[in-house]
């Protein structure tokens, strides 16, 4: 897998069908197209994970593309699909509301170009594809459950405009709800590129330790068997890296998560999430150290008063936080970007890659 590579032949073009959507009764009325639509196609990209919906529309731009449209709900599909195999219909039905807003915004801004993927969750559960069947019937999105190798490479191309120019390699994580991918990257001398040496993906994530460990009311001793059961995952994955590259010691990590996002959030003091401090910055090893020993000396209530953490993050954020300590001691580095960005500007760049427009703007 390189950065040209094919994404394990996952579909490049998605469906849906333009529908009058309910709620509560009273029909949605029809509006024109924005205005925004005509300055250039739109395309747009749907990440169905573990715990968030999102999706993000763009229009071909200078340099890369311009968000038109965006949107992001916590929807814990994968709730308890770790202990009994199946996705709640209490979880389906929150999923379901959730992609009815998705499908609205796909036709209001007549995306005729994009992609709709699920990851881990659907992938897990027993009743994965009868809820996609679901989903189809009931909001016309049709949506794909991609592999492990698909979403690593997909969340590669998203964040790789943050990898530094003066590193030789680098070690890219996303930590999801349900998995955690993990991927060596070698840097291209004289290009803007990179070659997937190594990479892996962890049958672990942010819900499934939480629900494993707790995630509420974490102690020192819970935090440490989080650590101690995640430390054998990786210890494989090091062994290899350090075997074929001659060194476990990246040029820096890239991190792509609700985890590493929120920590840069708390690291700077923000009052209300920023995501143009947040994305691109870079964190040193003894900030998130202390970061994640501030967030472990909080109870519940004080992680959910936390302005970049919230309710809905409180129980989540220390399962992250020992996941990103295990993957730190694992592949020790003395800086870490943060990345706020990931699947969907990964799918974005290639569907427009593939037809040509990433980096062009539209002259009509």
């Amino acid at each position: 897998m390189d950065a040209n590579s094919a994404d394990g032949g996952g579909r490049s073009r998605g469906k849906y069908r333009r529908r009058s959507w309910h709620h509560g009764g009273r029909a949605e009325p029809r509006q024109s197209p924005p205005r925004e639509a005509a300055i250039g196609p739109v395309y747009g990209a749907l990440d169905l994970g573990t715990n968030n919906c999102r999706l993000l529309l763009a229009v071909p731009a200078m340099g890369g593309f311009s968000v038109v449209d965006a949107f992001s709900r916590i929807v814990r599909l994968g709730e308890g699909v770790s202990h009994s195999g199946r996705l709640s219909d209490h979880a389906m039905d929150r999923t379901i509301e959730a992609l009815r807003i998705c499908a609205n915004k796909l036709a209001w801004r007549n995306v005729a170009r994009f992609r709709l993927i699920a990851t881990e969750a659907c992938r897990a559960a027993a009743n994965g594809q009868a809820f996609i069947a679901r989903v189809l019937a009931e909001t016309g999105l049709d949506l794909e459950i991609i592999d492990r190798e698909t979403e690593a490479s997909l969340a590669v191309a998203g964040a790789a405009p943050l990898l530094a120019d003066d590193a030789t390699t680098a070690l890219v994580f996303d930590i999801g709800g349900g998995s955690t991918e993990l991927m060596w990257l070698d840097m291209v001398p004289g290009k803007t590129g990179y070659v997937t040496r190594e990479w892996i993906s962890l049958p672990a994530g942010v819900v499934t330790i939480a629900e494993k460990f707790g995630g509420a009311d974490v102690t020192p001793e819970a935090f440490a068997a989080m650590r101690a059961w995640l430390a054998p995952m990786l210890e494989e994955f090091r062994a290899r890296i350090a075997e074929r590259a001659g060194s476990a010691i990246p040029g820096h990590l890239l991190g792509t998560s609700g985890t590493v996002t929120t920590i840069a959030g708390v690291q700077l003091g923000l009052r209300r999430y920023d995501r143009s401090r947040v994305d691109g910055c870079w964190l040193a090893a003894q900030d998130i150290e202390r970061v994640t020993a501030d967030l472990l000396a909080m109870n519940y209530e004080e992680r959910a008063q936390s302005p970049c953490i919230g309710r809905d993050r409180a129980d989540l954020v220390l399962a992250g936080c020992a996941i990103l300590e295990e993957i730190r001691a694992a592949f020790p580095a003395t800086r870490l970007r943060v990345a706020d960005r990931g699947l969907r500007e990964g799918i974005l760049t290639r569907l427009m890659v593939e037809d040509g427009t990433w980096g062009k703007a539209h002259h009509g």
